[in-house]
């Protein structure tokens, strides 16, 4: 047990934080429950550091909990000092960072203990969308503490935590020598709600990158900087690209970078921020060769495209898709995904831009940000491939229409523009300028909702 000294949770806050940044609050504050003699028993900080700091200059709230200290298990005063960073971190405008590493709820303080962890579930509901919120999982996180990092817009998991409502070998039929759903190659790979693993020292870098990439609150118009790249650069390997949506992203990307989030699962969806002539832009992309859209990857892009329009991240759109998976999997949850996808991408009010890079067909082109959805500008390389069907699948059920009347009277990106569907026909090593052009006039966009609204149905 820490002797209020020595805190298992502070190194971990200055690893994060710019050097000689962190501010502790609230740490003279210990546990008030006498219940069980937990009043004998030493608490510095009620197991739970909090305070402000820095990273790259940038203004950061965090809480760690101190797992020596009780287990680092959440009990009344635990959680009013969550709460009390929320609180701060709203009122200036600056990102969430939890550390988490716990037993759960304290059981020795009864229902107070379970109602402290339902008002830190409320306070991070409340901060949803106001500012970003960001976990990093170090140690155990089970049980009702799972809910806290669900509620986080972006989860980091080291190597060896543990993420879990139920323990694998409680799981009928199941064991963790035989699939370990609470690992981190679990939960990156699989579940698909963390969206990066590694070593504390790896996970506490992804952080500070991304903090970097993101503005302190709503209440910015997104996030621009200076940028270190020539604005004029040519995209010289764009069309050598297929198509690939993490290709293109990182070759237009200034200085190549790209953050890509939700790496490890869905590959099919990419999505990812980038910085265009300085601006954080947020990526969505088909990328795996499919060309199809899954379940997965609409859901995975539902929730990124969602909370880019709540920072006023505005969006770019890499279209290469001919249609949707073929599985009885897809059958079940194909619907709601794309419905959802659909209702995400229409309800952004942020500046929005669509590029197709390859193919181009049907409704699930459409799904990717069509015009008709919303897109302010769609460009097409010269190279693509549009079409409102496949060409020969067209000619057999339209049978006065010969394939190759279908392919040029009918489909392709020429005809796509000659409809306004597409806006320009681009050369490859021309994207990065237009891009950067048509996101900095898009960067005063504003668009007024129905105030009677209070969210989509869906």
């Amino acid at each position: 047990m820490s002797d209020g000294t020595k805190s298992a949770a502070r190194p971990k806050v200055e690893a994060l934080l710019d050097a000689n940044s962190f501010v502790e609050l609230g740490a003279g504050i210990t546990a008030r429950s006498t219940d069980f003699n937990v009043g004998a028993k030493d608490t510095p900080s009620d197991g739970v550091v909090c305070g402000h700091g820095l990273i790259d200059g940038n203004l950061v709230f965090v809480y760690a909990q101190d797992k020596e200290v009780l287990g680092g298990s959440i009990g009344e005063m635990h959680a009013r000092k969550i709460c009390s960073v929320y609180d701060m971190a709203e009122k200036m405008g600056a990102p969430v960072i939890g550390i988490l590493d716990s037993t759960g709820v304290r059981l020795t303080e009864s229902f107070d203990a379970l109602d402290a962890l339902g008002s830190i579930y409320a306070r991070a509901a409340k901060a949803s969308g106001v500012v970003p919120q960001i976990t990093a999982i170090t140690g155990n996180c089970g049980g009702g503490l799972a809910t806290l990092a669900g509620l986080s817009d972006f989860v980091f998991m080291a190597d060896d935590a543990k993420l879990f409502y139920q323990t694998p070998d409680s799981i009928p039929g199941n064991s963790a020598a035989k699939n370990d759903t609470a690992s981190a190659a679990y939960h990156f790979e699989v579940a698909g709600d963390v969206d990066g693993i590694g070593s504390e020292n790896d996970i506490f870098t992804a952080i500070r990158n991304l903090v970097t990439m993101l503005p302190g609150s709503l209440l910015e118009d997104g996030r621009k900087e200076d940028s270190k790249d020539d604005l004029n650069r040519a995209s010289i390997g764009l069309s050598a690209a297929n198509g690939d949506a993490r290709v293109i992203a990182a070759e237009i990307a200034d200085s190549n970078n790209i953050f890509e989030v939700g790496a490890g699962s869905a590959k099919d969806m990419l999505t990812a921020f980038i910085r265009l002539g300085g601006l954080t832009v947020g990526v969505v992309g088909n990328s795996d060769g499919s060309n199809t859209i899954t379940g997965d990857g609409a859901a995975k892009a539902v929730a990124f495209v969602k909370f880019c329009d709540s920072f006023e991240i505005p969006v770019l759109s890499l279209v290469n898709v001919t249609g949707y998976e073929r599985s009885e999997e897809g059958e079940k949850y194909m619907p709601r995904s794309v419905a959802r996808l659909v209702m995400a991408f229409a309800e952004a009010s942020v500046g929005k831009i669509t590029l197709v890079t390859g193919k181009a067909y049907g409704s699930a082109m459409l799904t990717m940000n069509s015009k008709a959805i919303g897109a302010d500008m769609v460009f097409a390389l010269a190279e693509s491939d549009m079409g409102i069907m496949d060409a020969k699948a067209a000619s057999a059920i339209a049978s006065d229409i010969s394939q190759a009347d279908f392919a040029s009277r009918i489909n392709g990106t020429a005809n796509a523009v000659r409809r306004g569907t597409v806006d320009r026909v681009l050369a490859g090593e021309d994207v990065r300028k237009y891009l950067i052009d048509g996101f900095d006039m898009l960067y005063t966009k504003r668009e007024e909702t129905a105030s009677y609204k209070k969210h989509s149905a869906k």
